[in-house]
């Protein structure tokens, strides 16, 4: 499986989670993967598993980093014709209390990460005239639940530069969105050491358990790869269906048909 070979990639938010196993499967590939993250130590040690990967420190709301990055990357594969814009923060609290330092954290991390590291890529996948980007939305971009009012946000915004983007870079760069549900993943840890508070959600889930970084991954690789030629601008939900308009009520239907069964 060389689907990727001689391919360079960028995968930020690169040391765990979705990151490290799109990383993974980019290196399985064949690509030479650059492990992006503002947390070198753990970069380092996702990259030295991997096969011609290098790790890299970036916090992507630094925009003088992230040109500093992207270039180092192509100087070091003479390639960066694959990006997937992983990194991301999330926070639940109620609208009304989240101040300005935490708003801008959500969407500098989500929404200006993703343009600045977009920004910086497109210029070196035009010169080739080759290019797939794929960008980690959610599906909180699609469906808001409550205390997540700026990370919806940012995540929507995340959707719309990924259409605005495949509108404008055609036909030589492809843009898609993967947006995951719940995903055993650094940002879902609370629900995985109390999974009493999570039976709610996956009774509600018709695949019946929580997604992994891999399930996510593998859709990644799929939009970056030739089997999605002509896939752009689009934003694939892996969820196991949790999004689906009646999911969150068959438990409830059920309940109460097997209750009025019993009646009659």
């Amino acid at each position: 499986m060389n689907e990727f070979a001689n391919r360079g990639a960028i995968v930020t938010g690169g040391a765990s989670g979705i990151g490290a196993a799109t990383a993974a499967r980019f290196a399985q590939a064949g690509a030479r993967v650059a492990v992006v993250d503002r947390d070198l130590d753990a970069a380092a040690t996702i990259a030295r598993t991997l096969p011609g990967a290098i790790a890299f420190e970036c916090d992507v709301r630094n925009t003088a980093a992230v040109d500093e990055t992207v270039g180092l990357a192509m100087d070091t594969f003479g390639d960066c014709s694959l990006l997937v814009n992983n990194a991301g923060v999330g926070d639940l609290r109620p609208m009304h209390t989240v101040d300005d330092k935490l708003w801008h954290r959500l969407i500098d991390v989500n929404l200006t990460g993703t343009f600045s590291m977009m920004r910086a890529v497109l210029p070196h996948m035009l010169a080739a005239q080759r290019g797939a980007i794929v960008n980690n939305a959610s599906l909180s971009g699609l469906a808001p639940t409550r205390n997540e009012a700026a990370y919806s946000a940012a995540k929507a915004g995340v959707i719309a530069l990924t259409k605005s983007g495949a509108l404008e870079y055609g036909p030589f760069v492809r843009v898609n969105c993967v947006a995951p549900g719940f995903i055993a993943t650094p940002l879902t840890v609370a629900f995985q050491q109390m999974p009493e508070t999570f039976e709610p959600i996956r009774d509600s889930i018709p695949l019946q358990r929580m997604g992994t970084a891999e399930d996510v991954a593998e859709v990644i690789a799929f939009l970056c790869s030739d089997k999605a030629a002509y896939v752009t601008g689009q934003t694939l939900v892996v969820d196991g269906g949790l999004g689906l308009p009646q999911a969150g009520t068959d438990a409830a239907l059920a309940a109460l048909f097997a209750k009025f069964s019993e009646l009659n």
